[in-house]
């Protein structure tokens, strides 16, 4: 496993352009990022939604700080050798200058990657105008290459997570992003197979990133690979399924079923797993 912040993120480099396809699973904080190195995944990304819910906030609100996304950040990278990159949202700044210091800003807490959205956070204008969101990314590309190592940036079009399922407006900003310099390409919400095939066909030889875990989705990893997909990750899903767990034993605890903890895991094997890298 790799040591340095250099060598970290030379492998993440290294994971985006094999063939295989690298599965980018996302922890809410150290204890479950320590698990899923345990399991063997090869890097982590954090999530904005498994993050605000561990806070008790809700997510999409605008009540995750940056200092709270990068505290968080800095806890996942520290529990684990791996690779991490980051959800940065918008960049906790409307201008391209604040996205900028975000990113150099996340590069300082140890992490070799992250992600800038295009959603403003403004209900009444969910999605930032075209020639800002690319303004924004060509920001944010200036900043991680004047970085000592190749911090991985990923930027993301966010139509169809704000009810715009418009694939044309959505293949000309991936594209427009790819031209600005981003290394990784994403439009979260995509579930079909020739949505994904389009954004792939569009920004290549760019690799893409495709969420999993969308109940519309019946995508395999296989399917993926084969429409030249290079990454795959799973937003809020591995938190959310967290939660239900947890919902589903205290609402039977609140009912008076004694067999509630059924499906806990075994004491043993948690210390066991935590215990590991201490």
């Amino acid at each position: 496993m790799a040591d340095t912040q250099q060598q970290k993120a030379l492998v993440f480099q290294a994971l985006h352009q094999r063939e295989q396809l690298l599965v980018l699973p996302n922890p809410w904080d150290a204890g479950s990022a320590k698990i899923l190195a345990a399991l063997g995944f090869e890097a982590l990304a954090t999530t904005s939604a498994g993050l605000a819910f561990s806070l008790g906030r809700a997510d999409g609100e605008g009540l995750i700080s940056r200092e709270d996304t990068l505290a968080n950040a800095r806890a996942i990278v520290e529990a684990t050798p791996l690779p991490v990159a980051a959800d940065l949202e918008n960049g906790f700044a409307d201008e391209p200058q604040g996205c900028a210091d975000t990113l150099l800003q996340a590069a300082a807490c140890g992490l070799v990657g992250g992600s800038i959205e295009d959603a403003s956070g403004n209900p009444e204008v969910p999605i930032y105008p075209l020639e800002l969101a690319v303004e924004r990314i060509r920001a944010s590309v200036a900043a991680v290459r004047s970085l000592p190592f190749p911090f991985t940036l990923c930027a993301r079009a966010e139509n169809f997570l704000h009810g715009r399922e418009d694939l044309p407006d959505t293949l000309r900003r991936l594209e427009a992003y790819a031209d600005a310099g981003a290394d990784v390409l994403y439009a979260p919400g995509l579930t079909t197979r020739a949505q994904i095939d389009a954004v792939v066909r569009a920004v290549a030889p760019r690799p893409v990133n495709v969420l999993l875990g969308l109940s519309s989705s019946a995508l395999t990893f296989d399917d993926l690979a084969a429409l030249g997909v290079r990454r795959v990750s799973v937003g809020s899903s591995l938190a959310r399924v967290a939660f239900g767990g947890f919902l589903q034993a205290a609402r039977g605890l609140r009912q008076g079923d004694t067999g509630f903890a059924r499906n806990a895991a075994p004491f043993a094997e948690l210390n066991e797993l935590f215990k590991a890298g201490q």
